[in-house]
Parts: structure tokens; C-alpha cells; sequence
């Protein structure tokens, strides 16, 4: 049973590091689209004026959330790693080292999904309501850049999904640790108590 589980916990312990560094490569994509449209709609940043298609702003409104994400991103594939600082991916005991890695793991990444799904949800609503696509889709046909996909809001659910997936595979992975350290200790005050 040992064997079966060690190989859970060592996948578990890879697929954080995974989930960890596709939130930061989402961190780095989330504002592409937006770039490639409306970036050269905003002239002059500081004067509202100057926007050339309505909404466009929503790409700087975004600017603090994504370098926030960026971090978090960077947060995460740090709490991560300590998942492999503390062994956890190879140690057939656990320590306290291996439950404060797995709570902190849990407790970051739950965080983490549940503020950036709720800011990506609002911005999600802003871009669909206040940009004028019919203006943006004049404005950008020639240079072929525009689309009014929302891809880029909508693939955060898969990828905090399967952030939170991976949390609780730490904690299965982790209790089922806990069972069989008990039932081992069962095992060997029984052997003591027969040899005695």
C-alpha cells in the first residue's frame, strides 16, 4: 500500500509545481489580446479624451490585477517548491515540515483561485459591456488583429479547476499517509506486545 501511495504523492507534488507554473504563464498571456487591440486606442494614457474606441481602457484598469497575478504566480510555484524542499515527494513518514507544506500548498492555491476567478469574472463583465466592438472591428480590420474572443477570461476556470484539482490530491494523498502510519504503528505495538 506504501508503494501506491508514495506514487500518488509524488505525482501530486510534480503536478503542483505544474498548476503553479501555468498560472504564471496565464498571468503572462491574460493581457494579450487586449494588447494586440486596444493599446494603440489609448494614445495618451492619462486623458480619457483621447481614447479612440469606448472601453478601451479596461487594458490599463487591468494592469494592477495582472502584475498581482504575475506574483501570485510566482507565490505559488515558490509554496510549491517547498513541497520537494521538505521531501515530501519521497518521504515514506511524514514530519511537520510535510503538513505545513501541505496546508500552506492547499491554503495558497484555494486563495489564489478563488480572488483571481471573482477579479476575472468583473473584468470579464467590464470588457463585454463598456467595449464598443462594432467601432474596434472598423478600427482593426485592415490590421487583422481583432477578435472578440473572451478566451483569455474564460480559460482561467480550467486552469484554477485544475489547480484545486491538484490540491486535493496533496490531501488525499496526505491523509492516506496518515491511515497507513497509524495502521503501521497498530502493526508494530502488536508485534511488541507478542514478542513480550
Amino acid at each position: 500500500m506504501y508503494k501506491k501511495q508514495m506514487k500518488l504523492q509524488r505525482i501530486a507534488c510534480f503536478l503542483s509545481i505544474a498548476a503553479s507554473a501555468l498560472v504564471f504563464l496565464y498571468a503572462l498571456g491574460i493581457m494579450t489580446d487586449l494588447y494586440d487591440m486596444l493599446y494603440t486606442m489609448i494614445p495618451v494614457p492619462d486623458d480619457p479624451s483621447s481614447v479612440k474606441v469606448a472601453g478601451a481602457m479596461i487594458y490599463y484598469d487591468m494592469q494592477g490585477f495582472n502584475q498581482s497575478l504575475l506574483r501570485a504566480g510566482i507565490g505559488l510555484i515558490l509554496v510549491s517548491c517547498l513541497l520537494f524542499i521538505t521531501s515530501t515527494h519521497t518521504r515514506r513518514k511524514y514530519y511537520i515540515g510535510n503538513y505545513v507544506a501541505i496546508c500552506l500548498n492547499a491554503v495558497a492555491n484555494i486563495g489564489v483561485a478563488l480572488w483571481a476567478h471573482g477579479q476575472i469574472a468583473a473584468f470579464k463583465a467590464q470588457y463585454l459591456s463598456t467595449v464598443d466592438f462594432a467601432q474596434l472591428e472598423r478600427r482593426l480590420s485592415r490590421a487583422g488583429t481583432y477578435t472578440d474572443s473572451t478566451f483569455w477570461f474564460d480559460v482561467n476556470t480550467a486552469i484554477f479547476a485544475f489547480a484545486l484539482f491538484v490540491v486535493a490530491l496533496l490531501i488525499i494523498s496526505a491523509a492516506w499517509k496518515v491511515t497507513l502510519m497509524k495502521n503501521e504503528r497498530k502493526l508494530i505495538e502488536a508485534g511488541k506486545a507478542v514478542s513480550a
